[in-house]
C-alpha cells in the first residue's frame, strides 16, 4: 500500500481531516481576534459590523463581517490596516498591476522566513521537488512577491536556486540544458517562449532539458495549453498550477498535486495558515461541489497587513469531490483552475464574456500559437458594443489564416452564443509577456 504521507513535508497538517482541519482554523481564528484587537484600525473595521475583534472566537462572526476590499485599504495610505509597528516590518510587497500609488503590505521577518517559506517549501515537495534539485526562478522581484516567495521555498526545502527572474531568454533556454534545472518556476506564456527561443538555437528541450516540473502561476491556463507545453519537455516532465494573492501572503492558496493534475484542479494547500471560502459573487452565499463562486481569504497566521474576507474577486469551480484525493489531503478542498475575475467579466450585447473562455476556443483550435492571442474592444469598461479577437498561425501551418480565423470564430460562437469577428496573424505578430498577460485591449 502507498504511503501517502511521502508526498507531504507536514504530514501532521497535510493528512488532517476536514474536522480537523476546521477546529485548528477555529482555535487560530480566536488567536487572530487577539491579535487585531491590538489594533485600531481593525478595531474600527470590526466596529462597523456591530463586533469586535475578539467575536473570531466564534467563526460564525465572519459571515457577519464586511469584505475587505482595495478601495478600503488605499483610504489609509500609506501602511493600510498593518496591524503592527512599521518597525517590525521587514520588506513590503505591493499587488502587481495596481494603478496610481501601490497599496503595500508589509512582511515581518517571521512572515517572510517562517511562515511564507514553509507555505512554498510545502508546495514544493507536494509537486515532487527535493532537497538538492536545481530551481531556476523565473517569477518576478522587486515589489511584486512571487519571485520572493520562491527564493524562501527553494531555500527553506534545500534546493539550489538560480533566481534569475522574468526575461533574458537567450540566456535561460542555455543554462536549462548547461545547469540541467529540474525546476522551472515561471509564468506559462514565458515558459513557451522559452521552448521556441531553445529550438531557435538548435535545443531540443525535450532531449537537452532535464526539467521534470514547472511551477506556472502569474496567468490561468487552460488545459489544452498546459498538455501542449508538457508535451514539448523531457519524458514524464509535469506542470503545476499554482494560485495565490500578495493580500494573501504570496502564491500560496492553491496548487495542483501529481492525482489532482488530470483533473485540472489545485488543493487549497495552505488551509491551516489561509483560511478560503467560496462565495457567489451576488448572494455571498457558500457554493458547493461543482459551482462557481469567488475565492475570498482570511490570513490566521501572518503578522503584518494581516486581511480578513478579502475579496479577490477570483472564480473557481468547487471540484466535484472536492475532499477526495488519493494523495490523502482530505482536510484540504480542492477547486479548478481560475475561470476569470469578477471584475474582469465582459458584457457584450448582453452575454458575459470571460477571457478564458476565449483561450480554451484558441487552444484547442489545431494550427494556432496557444500563447498568442489577444482580445481587442471599443471602449473601456466592462461592458463594451463590440469585441474581437486576434489570433497567430503557426509557422509551417498548411492551411490559410483565412481558414484558421474561421474556425476560432465558429467556436468561439459555438461556446458563447456571441459572432465575434477574428483575425489571424503570421507567427510573431502578437504581444509576449513574460509575467501576467494582458488579454483586454481598447482599440478603436
Amino acid at each position: 500500500m502507498t504511503d501517502v504521507t511521502a508526498g507531504m513535508l507536514h504530514p501532521e497538517i497535510e493528512q488532517l481531516d476536514r474536522d480537523d482541519m476546521l477546529a485548528l482554523q477555529n482555535r487560530k481564528l480566536a488567536a487572530l481576534g487577539d491579535r487585531l484587537a491590538a489594533s485600531p484600525e481593525w478595531v474600527e473595521h470590526f466596529r462597523q459590523a456591530g463586533l469586535k475583534p475578539q467575536d473570531l472566537a466564534d467563526r460564525q462572526a465572519l459571515d457577519a463581517l464586511p469584505f475587505l476590499e482595495k478601495a478600503q485599504l488605499r483610504e489609509r495610505y500609506p501602511f493600510p490596516m498593518l496591524g503592527t509597528d512599521p518597525a517590525k516590518v521587514e520588506k513590503f510587497c505591493a499587488t502587481s498591476g495596481t494603478t496610481g500609488l501601490p497599496v503595500l503590505f508589509g512582511y515581518t521577518a517571521d512572515d517572510m522566513h517562517v511562515l511564507l517559506a514553509k507555505q512554498v517549501a510545502r508546495q514544493l515537495h507536494c509537486h515532487g521537488v527535493r532537497p538538492g534539485d536545481r530551481g531556476y526562478n523565473g517569477f518576478g522581484f522587486g515589489l511584486w512577491v512571487g519571485g520572493l516567495a520562491y527564493d524562501l521555498g527553494m531555500a527553506e526545502l534545500g534546493m539550489t536556486n538560480f533566481p534569475v527572474g522574468p526575461g533574458r531568454s537567450d540566456l535561460v533556454a542555455e543554462w536549462m540544458r548547461d545547469m540541467q534545472f529540474t525546476l522551472a518556476t515561471v509564468s506559462p506564456v514565458f515558459l513557451a517562449t522559452l521552448i521556441r527561443t531553445a529550438r531557435e538555437k538548435g535545443i531540443d528541450p525535450k532531449r537537452d532539458w532535464k526539467l521534470r516540473h514547472a511551477v506556472i502561476g502569474g496567468q490561468s491556463v487552460s488545459r489544452a495549453f498546459r498538455d501542449e507545453l508538457e508535451a514539448e519537455l523531457p519524458e514524464g516532465f509535469m506542470t503545476f498550477n499554482t494560485y495565490g494573492t500578495t493580500e494573501a501572503g504570496g502564491p500560496i492558496v492553491a496548487t495542483t498535486c501529481p492525482h489532482s493534475h488530470g483533473r485540472d484542479e489545485m488543493h487549497l494547500i495552505n488551509e491551516d495558515t489561509v483560511l478560503t471560502e467560496i462565495l457567489d459573487p451576488e448572494t455571498f452565499k457558500p457554493v458547493g461541489p461543482g459551482e462557481i463562486g469567488e475565492i475570498v481569504v482570511t490570513t490566521l497566521d501572518k503578522q503584518a497587513s494581516p486581511v480578513v474576507r478579502w475579496r479577490t474577486r477570483d472564480l473557481v469551480r468547487v471540484a466535484e469531490k472536492p475532499f477526495d484525493c488519493p494523495c490523502g489531503r482530505k482536510g484540504m478542498g480542492a477547486i479548478g483552475r481560475i475561470i476569470g475575475r469578477s471584475d474582469d467579466m465582459l458584457k457584450v450585447r448582453g452575454v458575459i464574456v470571460y477571457p478564458s473562455q476565449i483561450e480554451d476556443v484558441v487552444a484547442a483550435t489545431p494550427g494556432t500559437v496557444k500563447e498568442a492571442w489577444q482580445i481587442y474592444v471599443d471602449q473601456p469598461g466592462s461592458a463594451p458594443k463590440q469585441l474581437s479577437v486576434a489570433i497567430e498561425s503557426e509557422t509551417g501551418y498548411n492551411g490559410s489564416p483565412e481558414a484558421l480565423a474561421d474556425s476560432v470564430a465558429s467556436s468561439l460562437t459555438s461556446r458563447l452564443g456571441l459572432k465575434v469577428p477574428v483575425e489571424c496573424h503570421a507567427e510573431g505578430a502578437l504581444p509576449r509577456y513574460e509575467a501576467k498577460a494582458q488579454r483586454v485591449l481598447v482599440r478603436n
